[in-house]
């Protein structure tokens, strides 16, 4: 990002941080959840919030915020690209950067359980609320729930969930919940990607609240059974959208796996970060592209 356009967000912040509210007033909202694919494609960008910088091999790639949001920009203007999630102090420099034109935006919620802390569990609501995302034209609400059976924070998290299920869809704004079972190994809080840990997650959070009419769910590519995505999306009737979770390894092993899975009936579309923000090779557009094929 050049400097006049950083220095121009950061004049705004410091004289007209009323030119925040009046930019997502101006925000021409998509015409449809679904892009031109007839799936969601979502970019991920809540992670620094909660603590969670690495991408790749290095622990601090997200920590530079202008850098980041030159990824944002590049990977926004692809085609079939439809979408961002991220916390507040993000989407409003894409707003102020007139980034989020005819996109799905997506705001971050709980955000309190920081990467690595004992109290990584305790997913307290610290980003946006209902209320928030309703007044600023947002389409969805995006809320983390890790559910260890062995953390007694577990049964607030999923009580502060189901409420903003509730509130959210008392506004006509669609709930995405991203469950996961998760347990302590060696003191470090871990998801397990097993089918029968994703499985049971699902049908949890499909459970949260009085109404489940707008509610979505993002949700793992499971890791120990071919046949298992398939067992995970039946155990459920919501729309669901997966998630692309740490860069990985092989990213075409990664492409190749979410292309079978967006062939099942309720698999709405991908939210993905790092894997595409930061892909090994850097080029942002081409990684963008490519999982934008598989749609």
């Amino acid at each position: 990002m050049s400097a006049d356009r950083l220095r121009t967000i950061v004049e705004t912040r410091v004289h007209r941080p009323d030119a925040i509210a009046e930019a997502a007033a101006r925000r021409k909202r998509p015409d449809s959840l679904l892009g031109p694919t007839g799936k969601l494609m979502v970019i991920a960008a809540d992670h620094p919030a909660r603590g969670a910088l690495r991408a790749g091999p290095d622990p601090l790639a997200m920590a530079d915020r202008a850098e980041l949001l030159d990824r944002l920009i590049v990977a926004l203007g692809r085609p079939g690209v439809n979408g961002v999630l991220g916390t507040a102090d993000v989407l409003e420099d894409l707003l102020l950067l007139g980034a989020l034109d005819d996109k799905v935006v997506v705001g971050s919620m709980n955000r309190a359980g920081l990467a690595g802390t004992v109290f990584e569990i305790d997913d307290r609501f610290t980003g946006y609320d209902a209320a928030a995302i309703d007044t600023m034209g947002f389409e969805m609400g995006k809320m983390l729930l890790r559910i260890d059976p062995e953390d007694p924070a577990t049964p607030p998290t999923m009580h502060a969930c189901a409420q903003a299920v509730d509130s959210l869809a008392a506004r006509g704004r669609i709930a995405l919940v991203e469950p996961f079972i998760s347990h302590r190994v060696d003191g470090r809080l871990r998801n397990d990607l097993s089918t029968e840990a994703v499985v049971r997650s699902v049908t949890v959070a499909a459970g949260l609240g009085t109404t489940s009419a707008y509610t979505w769910l993002k949700l793992p590519v499971v890791d120990d059974d071919p046949a298992g995505m398939e067992r995970v999306l039946s155990a459920s009737t919501l729309p669901a959208v997966l998630l692309g979770g740490e860069v990985p390894d092989d990213p075409d092993a990664a492409f190749r796996q979410w292309e079978k899975v967006l062939r099942l009936p309720t698999a709405m579309g991908l939210v993905v970060g790092r894997t595409l923000l930061y892909p090994p090779d850097g080029d942002v557009a081409a990684a963008v592209d490519t999982a934008v094929s598989l749609l």
